[in-house]
């Protein structure tokens, strides 16, 4: 499986109600050094809504990018429909944050 085949399958076993980092998936995929290369992943998801690439956050909880309707506002707007727990502007990621 290719890297990318596998950033979207750990993606996708993210539970509603959770959330992981962009360093996080990339950790799991067995390229712990290869944020960024998630987040461009993310943008480009052809598997929404079954990859939901809008519970993939900063690693410090902040909403970084969104290329879906609404932007940022639809993401935050989404995560906390899924019942995800804010701090401010951020995700707390210790009450949210996938623990896998």
């Amino acid at each position: 499986m290719s890297f990318t085949d596998t950033v979207y399958d750990v993606t996708a076993q993210i539970p509603k109600g959770n959330v992981a980092t962009y360093g996080q998936i990339a950790k799991l995929a067995g390229k712990p050094k290869a944020a960024r290369i998630v987040g461009s992943l993310m943008k480009i998801n052809p598997f929404a809504p079954r990859v939901p690439c809008h519970r993939v956050v900063g690693f410090d909880g902040n909403l970084i990018g969104y290329s879906g309707k609404n932007g940022i506002t639809g993401k935050r707007s989404m995560l906390i429909k899924e019942g995800v727990v804010f701090k401010g502007n951020k995700v707390d990621l210790a009450r949210s944050l996938w623990r896998r």
